[in-house]
């Protein structure tokens, strides 16, 4: 039985060691000028120093250039994917064909993983995109368990699914939350990247609050619950998913790390003893729901049509 990847999105440099320590295999970094919705910021020299930690250890670094990029910026995909050549990158993250154009002409060895989070729904698509030259397919997050199954079963290239953290639900391009105050005639700082100034839509029907930021790629909109299937890998694992990923976005960087050991444990345990891993997968549910923040109650997203946002 193939062990997936466990793919871990850090904050810092400093939390690259611990996560290997606490079993992660992989890593998603880059800054947000290229990659939407980072967990942290890394710029060039942190990019570098955080594959080579990574590498040390035998693990993978993925760079995100997952971004949707207008005209202005198609001048510099070259110079970035060239920079991550030099950097030994593990594979580039992208959504926009542009990408995949460039890297053709300045870095043709480096692996693509297509992203774009919404339309990888079908195999056919996954399909099309590894056939143009990406080694992994990132599937939506609004899919059921037996589609995903069923993705895998047709696949071509490596597929790759979110089994922990928050979703977006809506991106704008425009800087909706600055442009609001700013016509109030109001300074207001919207920051994606301090908890303390976290802002939130309210939906008193639902009694739901979605998280709400800015950074260079407009307006992100997130889920008010946090996925969480570590009680329900099994089905996925069976079916040979490459790679499980924890996203930490708008999380402590302790607490990624407390969730990265429990998706660790329950991994190992349903590869070498199925039986131990049905007796502790509520326990370990039950410790990520102690992690929890009051207000991010865990649901089951999509995976069993649960979900209704």
């Amino acid at each position: 039985m193939q062990k997936p990847e466990l793919l871990v999105t850090p904050k810092k440099v400093e939390d690259i060691v611990p996560l290997i320590e606490a079993g992660a295999d992989a890593f998603i970094i880059g800054e947000q000028k290229f990659g939407l919705r980072l967990a942290g910021e890394f710029s060039r020299d942190q990019v570098m120093e955080a594959i080579s930690i990574a590498h040390q250890h035998q693990k993978k670094v993925y760079v995100a250039m997952n971004g949707i990029f207008h005209n202005e910026m198609v001048n510099e995909l070259g110079d970035y994917l060239a920079f991550l050549k030099e950097a030994k990158a593990d594979a580039v993250v992208f959504g926009d064909p542009a990408v995949l154009m460039s890297a053709r002409e300045v870095a043709p060895e480096l692996k693509l993983h297509w992203n774009t989070e919404t339309t990888a729904t079908n195999w056919y698509t996954c399909n099309y995109w590894g056939r143009k030259g990406a080694k992994r397919a990132v599937l939506a997050r609004e899919l059921s368990m037996e589609a995903i199954v069923e993705i895998k079963e047709h696949a071509e290239l490596e597929i790759e699914v979110q089994v922990h953290g928050m979703t977006c639900m809506f991106q704008s391009k425009r800087k909706l939350l600055g442009n609001y105050f700013e016509y109030q005639g109001k300074v207001l700082k919207v920051e994606n990247r301090n908890e303390e100034e976290m802002m939130f839509l309210f939906d008193p029907e639902r009694d739901n609050k979605y998280p709400i930021f800015e950074d260079v790629n407009g307006t992100h909109i997130m889920s008010p619950n946090d996925i969480c299937i570590i009680d329900e890998l099994g089905e996925m694992i069976e079916a040979g998913i490459d790679s499980f990923k924890i996203d930490g976005v708008l999380q402590t960087s302790e607490y990624i790390l407390e969730v990265t050991k429990k998706y660790r444990k329950a991994i190992d345990l349903y590869i070498s003893d199925i039986e131990e891993y049905e007796d502790i997968k509520d326990m370990l549910l039950e410790e990520i729901e102690g992690l929890q923040a009051k207000n991010r109650p865990l649901d089951t997203g999509f995976f069993f049509k649960e979900t209704v946002y």
